[in-house]
């Protein structure tokens, strides 16, 4: 799933600082620009516009009004900030915005009406890509069809078109579960099949795209932006003297309450770090296949010289007999101890990445069985990984156990859970700890001398990882939010995280785990879900 795209149009400098800090760490994919002519603007595929209308420019109005009228099937959500009242917001809808809002606004509102905008849109995503998903299942279904009518070099190229819809697959589930950022894991899989190694300008390009989002939801960056919105309202303050000193007090309230507010949940977040961080590991997940009806291994078809056979469009061939690699796929999640015997709790889906996905399931039933090959377990300050096995799978909720096969390190701590349904409330504080995208994430942090350096000595994935262990660089990050809403069997709540961190714990305030974190929140920017960790019962106690 790509990062959902807003397009800031025409905004005015206050109202567009007040709409960024409101969007800052949600995970959007943000352009800002003026002046544009509606070709340009559907050139540029936003999912929801955000423009003004000021009494000095009603510039945008005429906008609004040819793209509603556009038969252009990439026709954007619009969301117009007004200054006024009643009159101007009913007037704003009349000319064809599909909401409104006062300026000033509040930013929690803010960004729920945005939120709105992308659910409202998500139906017709969602038909569209299945639209497209199918037209493609079909014309590679036509082709595995004709392919095992063959012979022997027939069937082989069935397995290509069979590995190729099932790494289709893994890549939709991975997408649909974290974000378009754990995709890259997958992708740099598949140059890697396709060329024998990891390429090392992949792995740079891989870790500065993450880089780049990690810098983007940076808390300290809100903690700056409210202070300097602290001093800039003051100045005002000075400036005006009484004129309009009690909205302009009203404001500086609100932003120093926030302000407090975030500290004070940054303090909360650095205990809880310091104690549980050791306890949270890396999870390194290695897929193998085999053929369903002989039970043997997918293998990558090598030459004399052990290099991959490769075709005219740089794709491997499989095959089942031979001297060649099995055919891999690396997934990372996270996982928590959680017991006195080396047991760590985590998602199903990250202890079998094929799991949960019915099209998947019917493709390998048709020819091949996917297998976990191994389970490592990396934990903060440990210079090498543990390895582990399948525990336990919990048949009423995504959540799964791994044993450790051998003790954890000393300085982990079991992590205390709360499985009481009041432990969970609607606005209170929250922490996620987790590894979100993987090795990208930690390479990202390393910084670019580590990754480069890295880089010249791996070429495959689990050299990476043994690496950044051996040099102490695998630590998880944590983000800060708040619950938006408990449900029955989820709790939804906004931490702002590049990615899912799958099998993360979510603490409250009391530093307690709550929840599991599972998934983004498809259509709902900046939110995930988490597994209440009372469904986790069964296999924890």
């Amino acid at each position: 799933m790509t990062a959902m795209r807003i397009l800031l149009l025409n905004l005015g400098l206050e109202s567009a600082e007040q709409v960024n800090q409101a969007l800052s760490g949600q995970g959007y994919e943000i352009t800002t620009d003026r002046r544009l002519t509606v070709e340009k603007i559907l050139a540029l595929s936003p999912e929801v516009l955000i423009t003004e209308a000021t009494p000095s420019d009603l510039s945008c109005c005429g906008v609004i009004s040819q793209i509603k009228a556009s038969p252009d099937p990439r026709t954007p959500r619009i969301l117009m900030i007004v200054h006024g009242g009643a009159l101007e917001r009913a007037r704003a809808l009349d000319l064809g915005a599909d909401d409104v809002i006062s300026f000033p606004f509040e930013p929690l509102e803010f960004v729920a009406r945005v939120r709105t905008q992308f659910r409202e849109r998500q139906p017709e995503l969602e038909l569209e890509a299945k639209l497209k998903d199918a037209l493609q299942k079909e014309h590679l279904a036509e082709t595995a069809v004709q392919a095992m009518s063959g012979g022997t070099n027939a069937k082989r190229r069935f397995w290509l078109i069979l590995a190729i819809l099932v790494l289709a697959a893994l890549a939709t589930i991975i997408s649909n579960r974290h974000s378009r950022k754990d995709t890259l894991q997958l992708r740099a899989e598949v140059v890697r099949l396709n060329g024998g190694i990891l390429e090392q300008e992949e792995l740079l390009r891989r870790a500065e795209q993450a880089r780049a989002s990690l810098t983007a939801s940076d808390a300290s960056g809100t903690r700056e932006s409210l202070k300097a919105q602290t001093e800039q309202i003051r100045k005002k303050m000075a400036a005006d003297g009484n004129t309009d000193s009690e909205s302009l007090k009203k404001q500086l309230d609100e932003t120093q309450d926030r302000l407090n507010r975030l500290e004070n949940e940054g303090r909360v977040a650095e205990t809880i770090v310091h104690r549980f961080g050791p306890s949270v590991c890396l999870l390194h997940v290695v897929v193998e296949f085999r053929d369903k009806d002989s039970g043997q291994l997918i293998l990558i078809s090598s030459d004399a010289a052990g290099k991959p056979v490769v075709d005219d469009k740089g794709m491997v061939s499989l095959e089942t007999e031979g001297t060649g690699p099995p055919l891999q796929v690396d997934a990372f999640g996270t996982g928590f101890l959680v017991a006195h015997d080396g047991r760590l709790l985590t998602n199903h889906h990250v202890a079998e990445p094929w799991w949960g996905d019915e099209d998947l399931k019917q493709l390998l039933d048709r020819g091949a069985t996917a297998f976990a090959a191994s389970y490592t377990a990396y934990f903060p300050g440990t210079s090498e990984g543990i390895a582990a096995k399948l525990d336990r799978i919990s048949p009423d909720a995504d959540l799964a156990t791994l044993r450790l096969q051998t003790s954890a390190p000393p300085h982990t701590v079991l992590l205390e859970i709360d499985d009481r349904r009041e432990a969970s409330v609607s606005g209170d504080p929250v922490v996620l700890i987790g590894y979100p995208t993987g090795i990208d994430g930690i390479l990202a942090r390393a910084g670019s001398d580590v990754t480069k350096k890295v880089a010249e000595n791996a070429h495959e994935v689990t050299q990476v990882v043994s690496q950044l262990a051996a040099q102490h660089l695998i630590r998880p990050t944590t983000t800060q939010g708040h619950i938006g809403d408990v449900l029955k069997d989820k709790i939804v709540y906004d931490a702002a995280t590049t990615s899912g961190g799958s099998g993360g714990p979510l603490f409250n305030r009391d530093g307690k785990v709550i929840g599991v974190n599972f998934a983004i929140l498809n259509g709902f920017g900046g939110s995930n879900l988490a597994v209440p960790v009372r469904y986790a019962d069964k296999l924890v106690k």
